[in-house]
């Protein structure tokens, strides 16, 4: 199934400052409130529904010509739009 991107951030910040963001997502989780992601101009605000898929990947870039490769570390909240069990909206501004 092919993907569209909602919204994407990528920024240099330190492990506290990333620490609080999730903390802040797990808080509105947690409540049952919507999330909403912010950058710059850009918003995207989603209410996952009571269950979730939630993966967890950690990954290994290998790298070419001598340069040391990249790891990463991916969280991914996943469900079907229009799931039952909750409102699921979205809004994009």
């Amino acid at each position: 199934m092919p993907e569209e991107v909602l919204f994407k951030s990528e920024q240099s910040q330190t492990r506290a400052e990333v620490a609080t963001y999730l903390r802040t997502i797990a808080d509105k989780l947690d409540a049952g409130d919507e999330v909403t992601l912010v950058s710059g101009g850009e918003s995207v605000s989603m209410n996952p529904p009571a269950r979730v898929t939630f993966e967890v990947k950690a990954e290994r870039e290998t790298s070419r010509g001598g340069k040391k490769g990249e790891l990463s570390l991916e969280l991914e909240l996943e469900w079907d739009e229009g799931a039952s069990d909750e409102d699921t909206s979205l809004s994009i501004s």
